[in-house]
C-alpha cells in the first residue's frame, strides 16, 4: 500500500554546492523513498550530461525563481495594481499609500480565506478572516498570511484539531493566531459541522 509522505522545506533542484532554494511542497512518493540529486546516484557526474543540462537549466531558473518568491511574499503595492480593479471604497488622497497597501493586504488575505477549493476551509477560515482580519496588527496579520500559506489539507487538519499547530507557529501563552482560529472552530457551531450554520455564515459573509 502506497504510503503519502509529505516533505517540507526539500531542495529545488538545487545542486548540494549551490545555496539551496528552500519551499514547502506536498508530495507522494509511494513506496519509492527519499528523493536523491542526480549527483549522488550518477556513476561519473562529470561527464552526465543530464546532469550538465539540470545545471545549466538552474542558472537560468535560480534567478526567476528568486524574483517570483520576492514578489510573492512581499506586501503587495499599489503600483502592481491597476486602478480600474480596485475597490470604490479605497480613495486616493484620503489615505496615505500605507494605509491603502494594508488596505490591499487585508482584503486580498480574507479573498485567499474563502477561496480555498474545500467547503469546510472556505466557511470555517474564511468566516474567521471576515470577522477577525481588519482589526489584526501588523504581527498578527503575519501570522495568518503565514497559515494561509499552507496547504489546505494542513490547514482543515490544524483547524479542526486532527493536527497539532506547528511548532514555529505556536506561542508559549497560547495567543498566537493559529491558535486563537483553532479555539474559535472548537467553540463555533460551524466547527460541529451544523449544515444550517454553514449556510448562514455563506450567506453572511459572502462565500457564495
Amino acid at each position: 500500500m502506497a504510503l503519502r509522505q509529505t516533505i517540507r522545506s526539500i531542495k529545488a533542484i538545487a545542486r548540494p554546492s549551490s545555496a539551496s532554494l528552500q519551499f514547502s511542497i506536498r508530495t507522494y512518493r509511494g513506496d519509492s523513498g527519499e528523493m536523491k540529486h542526480r549527483s549522488e546516484v550518477s556513476s561519473n557526474p562529470t561527464q552526465d550530461q543530464i546532469l550538465q543540462r539540470e545545471e545549466m537549466l538552474l542558472n537560468i531558473a535560480e534567478p526567476k525563481f528568486i524574483k517570483i518568491q520576492a514578489r510573492h511574499v512581499r506586501m503587495p503595492r499599489l503600483a502592481d495594481i491597476p486602478k480600474a480593479s480596485l475597490p470604490l471604497d479605497m480613495k486616493e488622497g484620503q489615505h496615505t499609500l500605507e494605509e491603502l497597501e494594508l488596505q490591499v493586504r487585508r482584503k486580498r488575505l480574507v479573498y485567499r480565506a474563502k477561496q480555498r477549493g474545500w467547503m469546510e476551509v472556505d466557511v470555517l477560515l474564511g468566516t474567521w478572516a471576515s470577522i477577525n482580519v481588519n482589526s489584526l496588527n501588523m504581527d498578527e496579520l503575519n501570522q495568518f498570511e503565514t497559515f494561509v500559506n499552507l496547504e489546505t489539507i494542513d490547514i482543515y487538519n490544524i483547524i479542526t484539531l486532527r493536527t497539532d499547530v506547528p511548532l514555529d507557529m505556536k506561542t508559549e501563552d497560547g495567543s498566537g493566531i493559529v491558535e486563537r482560529i483553532q479555539e474559535w472552530a472548537r467553540s463555533s457551531p460551524l466547527g460541529k459541522a451544523q449544515p444550517e450554520k454553514y449556510g448562514a455564515a455563506k450567506r453572511e459573509h459572502n462565500l457564495i
